[in-house]
């Protein structure tokens, strides 16, 4: 059903039949750009500097576009602010140089209108660099008023107050295009993200590493424990299973003597969503040949520096909610057991099974009397120990039946290498000395196989074609996952994943939403 239009949509879209009555173009083809807002003033503040402004104060000629975030009339003369991706620059229109035509044309935009606009830069009374503009072009009308701030100041008062603003979260993920147009630290956001993942890989290719593409559809899905979601291919009539993880594949890789692989992908799982879970997400994973999980967190320490470099420059402390978080390396390291003796006050050797699941129903464990040991432990661990795991640390060995791909603890077969890396009390990287025995990854598939017969659907199945490939060999391998979100969240101070994702998985909009 169309959406019945609000009175300021009904005002514009007359603006907008006024617009081609006059024979104005109102949707644009194209508007050669020259510079940017904030090149624009740096060029007239250069010319400035070199003293080679005009008589009458003008500088350079400049050709910007942008949208109108504010207008302002004076008779026959009208100012506007235009914003560009860069930022702001003030416009200064004038009906004696522009023509009374031009002025008709003026009144009929609006804020949100997308403009080009050309002439020389000066600086007004008020010190303001401003483009005094010779000509100028609609390139796009915005029918729809975009919901930007509006600031009434009572100067006698010393009081400001700002209304009419885009504050409705779930109405912002879901407009996400309105919520980046009259926000621009939310733009900044995005802008901080690209530049992080850049900076990983470049670290990664600096290194040898090469990255690769595995398929997001798969017969069989793996590498992690979760629910998958499930499709279907109508010209193979098959069931296929969107990716929740790229591990298998990689491996594979080294296998086939690649060495050093990585990939950036969209993984996803059929699970909740909350402040740190989306069901579509951005992993990087890593793996490299001949390396144990000792090296990987060494890479991880370097890969996060470069990454606080690029989003907050020179340093080692980031700020994320109440925490100021020191990422000087080498960071604290703390074995999975002992992070449950330190923040759980729990002895776990000295404990039986019942007397583990009491402590679990005791702590708020759901479901605490269907897990078994490794499980509680797991639950636990969560629970009383990773809350308060705030500075960066490696919490290392994990319980074997906890982790179906590494290998076994070097000195103790009942625990593997495993690290997952937490900060501000959430995982961001999750860590093995890759599991590269075929008998045993076939024991352990085979495990897990009875857990999902006895109904964990979150157990993984049994890949024949990967027992295969670790047939053929794969030589000793680290490798690395770490949440792509969740680290932007880190470092840009973000409280919810969802405020880092552009499009987040939302629930459908309700009737006037």
């Amino acid at each position: 059903m169309e959406e019945r239009r609000s009175q300021p949509i009904e005002d514009r879209l007359r603006k907008l039949a006024a617009l081609r009555e006059l024979g104005v173009e109102s949707y644009a083809y194209r508007f050669p750009v020259d510079h940017a807002t904030v090149a624009a003033r740096q060029a007239f503040e250069a010319a400035e500097a070199q003293g080679t402004l005009q008589p009458d104060g003008a500088g350079p000629r400049v050709q910007v576009a942008g949208r109108l975030v504010s207008l302002r009339a004076h008779g026959k003369t009208l100012f506007a602010d235009l914003a560009d991706r860069s930022g702001r620059l003030q416009l200064y229109f004038r009906q004696v140089e522009l023509g009374p035509e031009a002025f008709r044309i003026l009144a009929l935009l609006d804020v949100g209108d997308w403009v080009g606009a050309s002439g020389p830069l000066f600086r007004t009374r008020m010190g303001e660099v401003t483009l005094r503009v010779s000509a100028f072009q609609l390139l796009a009308k915005a029918v729809r008023p975009l919901p930007f701030a509006k600031e009434e100041v009572d100067e006698d008062a010393g009081t400001r107050r700002v209304h009419g603003d885009f504050a409705d979260v779930e109405q912002r993920y879901r407009q996400r295009y309105a919520d980046l147009a009259v926000h621009p630290e939310v733009r900044q956001v995005f802008v901080a993200r690209a530049r992080l993942t850049s900076a990983l890989r470049r670290v990664l290719d600096a290194q040898g590493f090469i990255e690769v593409e595995t398929p997001v559809l798969q017969p069989l899905y793996g590498g992690a424990s979760a629910r998958p979601f499930v499709t279907h291919h109508n010209a193979l009539d098959m069931q296929l299973f969107l990716r929740i993880a790229d591990e298998l594949y990689l491996k594979r890789l080294i296998v086939g003597g690649m060495e050093r692989v990585y990939e950036i992908s969209k993984d996803f799982r059929n699970e909740g969503i909350d402040r740190t879970h989306n069901p579509e997400f951005t992993m990087l994973e890593f793996y490299q040949a001949f390396a144990d999980y000792e090296d990987m967190m060494r890479l991880v320490e370097e890969l996060l520096g470069a990454a606080m470099t690029e989003v907050l420059g020179a340093g080692r402390r980031a700020q994320f909610q109440e925490h100021s978080i020191d990422f000087t390396p080498p960071f604290r390291r703390i074995s999975f057991l002992g992070a449950l003796r330190e923040h759980g006050q729990l002895d776990t050797d000295q404990l039986s099974d019942q007397a583990l699941r009491e402590q679990a129903r005791a702590a708020g464990v759901p479901d605490a009397d269907a897990l078994n040991r490794p499980h509680l432990l797991d639950e636990l661990c969560k629970t009383l120990g990773e809350p308060h795991l705030i500075q960066p640390v490696f919490v290392t060995d994990y319980p074997r039946e906890l982790s179906p791909l590494a290998k076994p603890k070097r000195g103790d077969a009942t625990l593997v290498e495993r690290f997952e890396l937490f900060v501000a009390g959430r995982e961001i990287a999750n860590a093995f000395s890759e599991l590269n025995d075929p008998f045993d990854q076939r024991q352990r598939f085979e495990a897990q196989m009875v857990l999902r017969a006895g109904g964990d659907e979150e157990a993984q199945q049994l890949d024949e074609d990967y027992l295969r490939a670790l047939e053929y060999g794969m030589p000793p391998t680290g490798g690395v996952g770490i949440g792509i979100d969740r680290l932007v969240m880190l470092l840009t101070d973000q409280p919810s994943i969802r405020d880092v994702i552009l499009f987040p998985t939302m629930r459908p909009a309700q009737a006037g939403e």
